[in-house]
């Protein structure tokens, strides 16, 4: 069957972004049509690794390869220092060497965090990223962002490093909590409103068409959709790598959604679910200032909404907090929060512009 691959190239690489049902299975060839011949360092999380781990291992050992397994508690504690200095002494007492490989078997968390250490170690060793949740899929998995999470911040210590490969097999989706899935749909039509309006028509006719948010996340054909929104991030990332000018687009519900998961504890609010929330409150500020209509601000949450994703703040959180908490936002330049707003669907500008008179509206109104 062909791949329909997608691919990533920039300045400094060129990586295929494979997604399709039961593709984990060609691993062992796609690495050594890379030319990755040393040991492989298997990371995953205590979510995943039991449903594919033990599988994959066997399989690359069918084949010649030396692996070895290290498994992180699921979740956002995930990312934190002390898993990443636990993942150097695993590695480096056992031997890496520079030839050698990182897979990152699992979410965003296990793929920025495994990321980051083969970003580091021995000055940086091959990473193949194998991306098992939907929002990995078409967004954490693609473009080299890794890192860690920081008391202060979200993703404030990290290193960019492309991957050699992106193989997303849509048969992991099957084992994914339902509520991890709710959130990765809000990067899904996150996609659709900073580039891409005909996939956000098509969510919205496939949510029209259905009763729950349950039945909105299971698609007649899923690997098209989450191909077609991986298409998204493989394009502005081709563009721009190091997050220079377009790529700060794909932040896009981002620095209102951090500054929540922050305030809140990593992991209280998934990532999605902040993201969802961030969104909405991104377009209300668009509205308010004139770039956006109402009429599209209420498509936008209505579409969340049918995806079983929150749009607005708990009651509970602080307000002075969360605006605190966007000044540490990596989009800021001279102080100035860059907002990624949107103008219509299927499109997004970047404003440095807006009043904090308006943000403190949109939060005490939410």
């Amino acid at each position: 069957m062909p791949d329909n691959n997608l691919t990533v190239t920039t300045g400094t690489s060129s990586y295929p972004v494979v997604v399709g049902t039961g593709v984990l299975e060609t691993l062992p060839r796609r690495l050594e049509e890379l030319g990755l011949q040393g040991s492989l360092w298997l990371v995953s999380d205590s979510a995943v690794f039991p449903h594919y781990g033990a599988a994959l291992e066997a399989r690359l050992r069918d084949v010649g390869y030396p692996v070895q397994s290290y498994v992180v508690p699921s979740g956002e504690a995930g990312k934190s220092p002390e898993q990443l200095w636990n993942l150097y002494t695993w590695m480096i007492g056992a031997g890496v060497e520079r030839r050698d490989a990182v897979l990152a078997l699992g979410g965003g968390v296990v793929g920025d965090l495994a990321g980051f250490a083969a970003a580091s170690i021995l000055r940086g060793i091959a990473l193949v990223q194998l991306p098992t949740t939907l929002l990995a899929m078409v967004d954490a998995s693609i473009g080299g962002k890794t890192g860690i999470n920081h008391p202060l911040g979200k993703n404030l210590v990290g290193a960019f490093h492309q991957p050699r490969l992106v193989l997303a097999d849509t048969l992991t989706l099957r084992t994914l909590a339902e509520r991890e899935l709710r959130s990765g749909w809000a990067e899904v039509i996150k996609h659709g409103v900073i580039r891409d309006a005909g996939l956000f028509h098509l969510l919205e006719t496939h949510a029209t068409a259905l009763q729950t948010p349950a039945e909105c996340t299971q698609h007649p054909d899923p690997d098209a959709i989450i191909r077609r929104a991986a298409a998204v991030k493989v394009a502005v990332v081709s563009t721009d790598e190091r997050e220079q000018g377009e790529r700060i687009i794909l932040n896009y519900g981002h620095t209102l959604g951090h500054a929540l998961e922050a305030a809140t504890g990593y992991g209280t609010i998934l990532h999605g679910e902040a993201v969802a929330i961030g969104m909405h409150a991104a377009a209300r500020i668009a509205a308010d200032m004139g770039l956006l209509t109402a009429e599209e601000v209420e498509r936008q949450q209505q579409l969340l909404t049918a995806y079983g994703l929150p749009t607005n703040f708990p009651p509970d959180v602080d307000r002075e907090q969360i605006l605190a908490l966007t000044l540490r936002d990596k989009k800021v330049q001279q102080k100035r929060i860059r907002w990624v707003l949107p103008t219509t669907i299927g499109a997004v500008s970047v404003r440095d512009d807006v009043p904090e008179m308006v943000v403190r509206k949109i939060l005490t109104d939410q």
